[in-house]
C-alpha cells in the first residue's frame, strides 16, 4: 500500500523573510515537472515546491510557485490547494490560507479523517478552540480501515509497495492536530512543527 504521509506566543509573530535570491529557482524547470515530482517528492529533503519551502523565509515563494503550477496545468486539486494553503498559513497570510485549506475538503466516502483534519486546521487559523477540539474528537472517532489492521498504542502497521512494514499513527494527522491544540496561541508555522507535537 502506498500512502502519502502527510506534513511564538504572541498573536502576531514576525515571519522570517529571506532575501529574494535565497528563494530563487528555475521556474521553467519547476513548472515542467510532472505532478508527482512537483508535489510529492519527499527525497533528499523534498523536491518540487518543497525544495523552496524548506528554505526559512521562503514560504510565500513556495506558495506562489504552487499557484503558478496550478495555473499552468489547469489544476484545482485539493492536495495542491492544501499545500499552497499551508505555505500561506506559515507566512502569516491567514485569510488566503483559510480559503485554500477549506477548498481542500473531499466529498468522497471515506474522507472523514481528512475532512476533520482540514476543519481542525481552519479552526486553529480562525482561533476557534471549541471548533478545533470538536474536529479533533471527530478525527479520533474515525474507524480504522480494515486494510490497515488493528490500532496498537496509537499506531497501525502498513505494508508498503516494497514489502516492508511501517508503523503509522492512527488516525492520520492526529499528532499534527494535537500540536495545534498544544500550541494554540502560537503562529501556525510553529504549532505545525514537531516541537508542539506529542513526544513519541
Amino acid at each position: 500500500m502506498s500512502l502519502v504521509l502527510l506534513a511564538a506566543c504572541a498573536t502576531k509573530s514576525p515571519v522570517a523573510t529571506a532575501r529574494p535570491s535565497q528563494c530563487g529557482y528555475d521556474k521553467a524547470a519547476m513548472l515542467a515537472l510532472d505532478e508527482n515530482a512537483f508535489d510529492q517528492d519527499l527525497s533528499n529533503g523534498g523536491g518540487g515546491w518543497r525544495k523552496i519551502a524548506n528554505i526559512a523565509g521562503c514560504e510565500v515563494a513556495a506558495a506562489d510557485l504552487i499557484a503558478a503550477y496550478k495555473k499552468k496545468h489547469g489544476l484545482d486539486k485539493p492536495i495542491l490547494n492544501w499545500h499552497e494553503g499551508q505555505m500561506r498559513a506559515s507566512a502569516g497570510q491567514t485569510e488566503r490560507a483559510i480559503a485554500l485549506l477549506s477548498s481542500a475538503k473531499k466529498n468522497e466516502v471515506g474522507q472523514e479523517a481528512w475532512n476533520a483534519y482540514v476543519d481542525a486546521t481552519v479552526a486553529f487559523l480562525r482561533k476557534d478552540k471549541p471548533v478545533l477540539l470538536a474536529a479533533r474528537e471527530r478525527l479520533m472517532k474515525v474507524p480504522t480501515p480494515d486494510v490497515l489492521g488493528p490500532v496498537k498504542d496509537g499506531y497501525v502497521e502498513v505494508s508498503m509497495d516494497n514489502g516492508q512494514k511501517m508503523k503509522m499513527r492512527w488516525p492520520m494527522n492526529i499528532e499534527v492536530v494535537d500540536g495545534l491544540v498544544t500550541c494554540f496561541d502560537r503562529p501556525y508555522r510553529q504549532a505545525y512543527g514537531s516541537d508542539c507535537r506529542p513526544k513519541q
